[in-house]
């Protein structure tokens, strides 16, 4: 099972993340929150809020106690090109 292992706030809604298995990449919050909803999701709307996110057992997490799964970012993620 693949587990996240990081996260950066990159600015911009954008969130370098990096996985067990190796990949990395850039999630895009705000393309992610416009195509959902839920009571959950709508403080991540102010960027001040949305940049606490933080890795807790393998998930993206926020203070509020919204929880985004590995696999569901994963599917999501923009591969980070290697230099």
């Amino acid at each position: 099972m693949i587990k996240l292992l990081s996260c950066q706030w990159q600015g911009d809604f954008v969130i370098f993340l990096e996985f067990s298995d190796g990949l990395s990449g850039y999630f895009d919050l705000n393309e992610y929150i416009s195509t959902r909803h839920g009571s959950l999701l709508d403080p991540l709307y102010d960027e001040s809020f949305a940049q606490r996110c933080f890795v807790d057992e393998g998930a993206l997490c926020w203070p509020h106690g919204l929880e985004l799964s590995p696999a569901s970012l994963y599917k999501h993620c923009l591969v980070a090109e290697v230099a």
